[in-house]
């Protein structure tokens, strides 16, 4: 039987959230301030221009600190001052391509923001859930056509993948060497592919392909036959929140939890854009970008979420078509000066009811 997350949870909680400028990081915030927690963010400032948050004006509606996550002294002195009761850990370099370009920088945030991040918490006594956010590109990618389990190999063949890897190792380690006897629950979740309004990465498909429509030009597509786990922006959030509250109440939950669609929603990139084109109208079409010299990239990879189903009663809500039909909604209040926050909480009301 599907569980929601119970969102009246969080009301009044002190919750510490990291990567909160990002695209995933601007739809928490926004979902948390709307279940009335207490929020205080620590992220650099958003990498992309627009930002999502920039948009949104969320500097004026919480708590929050431009800061570097490989910064301990920094982010200890903003970690006291918060006492956060939940942590959520989604401050990364996130892009495969980039890690390629910068593998040492990549490194340095995705790893030892990582260890900076859990040292807060081991020094601390007041955090009961903290939650990494990682990535489904941590397994060691044999291109099997099954979903990888989470006691599979942990191997990410790039710099980026392989950071998340560590990333997950990095956990454990200190789940093992300083929180099994204490109250404090500790999980990762490695979820696929997230789409949603507001996304203007650089490397991204779906921010590809706003940005050609917004232009009225053909989409360019690098791999359109590389399959992945996309889901809606929600579906993983709520997940998230789940293992948080579930975790929360009993520490014996805590662990690390794959997050996807159902196997009918893993589709390739070029179905993807298809979705798009036709959901956007106006004659948007896109092309195969021909022969493909770009650094190594999975073309195959999917996850089998059958624990979260199992142990948290967990599963996606919104089949891909929906999901897509969701980002093109967003992204035309946009672009016709709409108004975005109304759009996004109309989203968040329609999944979680509040």
């Amino acid at each position: 039987m599907e569980k929601m997350v119970d969102l009246s949870f969080y009301k009044g909680k002190k919750v510490f959230v990291t990567g909160h400028t990002g695209f995933k990081g601007a739809w928490l915030s926004r979902l948390l301030l709307r279940a009335g927690a207490a929020v205080t963010g620590y992220a650099l400032e958003s990498p992309t221009n627009p930002s999502l948050w920039a948009l949104l004006g969320m500097e004026k509606e919480m708590s929050h600190l431009y800061a570097d996550v490989r910064d301990l002294a920094a982010m200890k002195a903003a970690f006291e001052n918060a006492r956060p009761e939940i942590v959520i850990h989604m401050a990364a370099q996130p892009i495969v391509r980039e890690g390629y370009r910068d593998p040492a920088g990549t490194y340095a945030t995705n790893v030892m923001g990582t260890v900076n991040l859990l040292e807060c918490v081991r020094l601390s006594d007041c955090s009961r859930s903290v939650l990494n956010v990682t990535t489904d590109k941590v397994y060691k990618n044999n291109e099997w056509h099954w979903g990888y389990r989470e006691n599979d190999a942990l191997n990410g063949f790039d710099p980026y993948s392989n950071s998340k890897s560590c990333s997950e190792l990095v956990t454990e380690a200190y789940v093992r060497s300083f929180f099994n006897n204490r109250d404090i629950a500790v999980s990762t979740a490695r979820a696929g592919n997230v789409i949603g309004g507001g996304d203007f990465a650089k490397d991204r498909i779906i921010p590809d392909c706003v940005r050609a429509a917004e232009k009225g030009e053909v989409i360019s597509i690098r791999n359109p036959y590389s399959i992945r786990p996309y889901q809606h922006v929600l579906e993983a959030l709520s997940a998230y929140l789940l293992i948080i509250q579930m975790q929360y109440a009993d520490l014996k939950i805590a662990g690390c939890y794959n997050v996807g669609p159902d196997d009918s929603d893993c589709v390739n990139t070029g179905d993807l854009a298809e979705m798009f084109c036709n959901a956007w109208g106006d004659g948007l079409r896109w092309v195969d970008r021909g022969e493909n010299k770009a650094p190594h990239e999975a073309g195959f990879l999917k996850l089998d979420c059958s624990k979260i189903r199992a142990l948290l009663g967990w599963s996606p809500r919104l089949n891909i078509s929906e999901a897509v039909q969701r980002v093109v909604a967003w992204e035309k209040e946009r672009l016709s000066s709409g108004d975005i926050k109304k759009a996004m909480d109309e989203q968040i009301f329609e999944y979680f009811g509040v």
